[in-house]
């Protein structure tokens, strides 16, 4: 069946009209959805003619949980979907006091290949189409609706590199922006890269105002070519040069992802690095504790080198927070549970 979300506005309402419905029931299917309806039959100001018809033709979704793992007392919880074709993606939520977030995925699998990341292991697989993105944030809505709790964030840093799926990234922002479907701000919304430059100043002509987060993970080209292999066509420098370009453009401040990995880019050498690259940049600086991933490596710091290593930073005078690290138990890392999962499922030569 045709998933719903892959219809276009006008392409739902001319639907409805030629099966003689009103096209402002486009607005109701659409406000059911957003509110966690997982049938057509439970929309209940819809006609019962026109529920039919709808549950005749199309699927409230087209992704299908076929694993999920809760921690943090019911705070955090990740779900692995099986698309159409047989790849999988993860989502992950995340409750906190004053939102309630969604790490989402772009892709099945990732092509940039970094060596530190559960999702690289695997065979890259497809990019999502635009209603298979949103289709994420929907099913995230469902999960929090008997919460009652709404989705108030989103961030693109689940499987994949959202600028490689660039037009269906920028259209399911949209998507996920307009008030008639969930209505989550832009500036509520961050897209992150691992450097694709001329992606970073293509969106900066959207106007989308979303966040823009780069994986940086190192400030000198020697290390990031390793950690992270796209710096050998992108430089950092250049990568940063286009970063700030886009928060010119935008007036957003560009955050930089940091993971932090013991004995590699945690030295005071990193941080005097990173201080002279990001100097008197629209800039913030997000350390992230790596999440240990099997059979790579790298291994986690410490309690204590995460906080020196914070204060060097600081010395350098950015700013920087250290992220929460939720869900370390639930594989909460990007691919990790499609790792268990697959490793599970595949059989041994």
């Amino acid at each position: 069946m045709t998933p719903i979300l892959s219809l276009s506005a006008a392409e739902l309402e001319r639907w409805l009209e030629e099966h003689g419905a009103q096209a402002y029931r486009r607005r109701q299917v659409w406000d059911w959805l957003a509110r966690g309806a997982d049938t057509f039959a439970s929309m209940r100001d819809v006609p019962t003619a026109l529920r039919a018809a709808l549950e005749g033709e199309f699927a409230v979704t087209s992704l299908k949980p076929i694993a999920t793992s809760v921690v943090d007392r019911g705070l955090t919880s990740k779900t692995l979907y099986e698309l159409e074709g047989g790849h999988s993606v993860e989502a992950v939520v995340m409750r906190y006091t004053d939102r309630t977030t969604l790490c989402i995925s772009s892709q099945a699998g990732c092509p940039i290949g970094c060596p530190f990341c559960a999702t690289g292991k695997f065979p890259f697989g497809r990019n999502l189409k635009a209603h298979e993105i949103v289709e994420q944030a929907v099913d995230a809505q469902r999960i929090l609706s008997p919460e009652g709790r709404r989705l108030s964030h989103v961030v693109f840093m689940g499987m994949g590199e959202p600028m490689a799926n660039y037009l269906a990234v920028v259209d399911s922002v949209r998507r996920l922006a307009d008030p008639e479907l969930l209505g989550i701000s832009p500036r509520r919304i961050v897209v992150s890269t691992s450097g694709l430059i001329p992606r970073i100043a293509q969106l900066g002509e959207e106007k989308v105002p979303v966040t823009l987060a780069i994986s940086l993970h190192a400030a000198r080209d020697e290390l990031r070519d390793v950690l992270v292999p796209i710096n050998r066509k992108y430089p950092v420098r250049d990568l940063v040069d286009a970063a700030q370009e886009y928060a010119r453009k935008t007036g957003r401040r560009v955050s930089y992802e940091w993971v932090l990995l013991a004995g590699v880019n945690d030295t005071q050498q990193d941080a005097k690095e990173l201080g002279a690259l990001l100097k008197r940049r629209l800039a913030h600086v997000n350390l992230i504790p790596f999440n240990p991933v099997d059979d790579t490596p790298y291994s986690a710091p410490d309690r204590a080198s995460i906080r020196v290593f914070r204060d060097m930073v600081e010395a350098e005078g950015l700013n920087v927070t250290v992220r929460d690290t939720r869900g370390r138990e639930a594989d909460a890392a990007c691919g990790q549970l499609h790792e268990r999962v697959m490793r599970a499922t595949t059989p041994v030569a």
